[in-house]
């Protein structure tokens, strides 16, 4: 982990935390009231496994405790997926989530009800959030979430039950990993409903 620059966005002050993950480099930017955005870096292929012994901190301290809180959820969610219920997920202050426009209304009902290894079609998500004509805009919130990954746009399928595009097509393949993780991770867990399933 890597803690980068401070930035001013409106009334917050901003800082960075760069970590490597199992899908490439996440970017984290935060203020002292919560995470503002999880960026996936598709250019910068990890080449190591990330593991809490390979983190690495230049100014930890200097890192808000929702950025923190983040950074702990990422951790749990690659190293040990079925345990991430048990966190508190971090606090959300990007605008976008402080709003309540159905983009927003989208975002928090992906965020509350679709769990982990678990998926929704976009007219179903559409259905959720009270709106079920509304497929595309939908799509439109999928594109626009800022906090991928703990709000999972990845868990959101088409109708036909293809993935669809994630990070504008760039991030295919790490949706179909994101996806396969969460399965594997809950059939250690279960196997026996895994069973029951096929």
């Amino acid at each position: 982990m890597k803690s980068a620059q401070v930035m001013m966005s409106g009334a917050c002050l901003l800082r960075d935390v760069s970590l490597c993950s199992p899908v490439g480099e996440i970017m984290l930017t935060g203020c002292e009231m919560g995470v503002h955005t999880i960026d996936i870096q598709v250019e910068k292929r990890s080449s190591r496994y990330w593991l809490a012994q390979h983190m690495v901190s230049n100014g930890q301290s200097e890192i808000s405790s929702e950025l923190q809180r983040c950074v702990d959820w990422l951790q749990c969610y690659f190293i040990h997926p079925e345990s991430v219920s048990s966190l508190p997920p971090p606090a959300f202050h990007h605008p976008l989530l402080q709003n309540d426009s159905f983009t927003a209304k989208v975002l928090w009902t992906l965020f509350k009800k679709v769990g982990l290894g678990k998926t929704v079609t976009y007219k179903q998500l559409a259905e959720m959030a009270g709106n079920p004509k509304a497929v595309r805009a939908v799509g439109g919130a999928m594109r626009r979430n800022p906090i991928p990954l703990i709000v999972p746009c990845h868990r959101v399928l088409c109708s036909s039950g293809e993935s669809g595009r994630y990070m504008g097509g760039k991030g295919d393949h790490i949706k179909v990993w994101l996806l396969t993780h969460e399965k594997k991770a809950l059939e250690e867990v279960n196997p026996e409903k895994t069973e029951e399933s096929t």
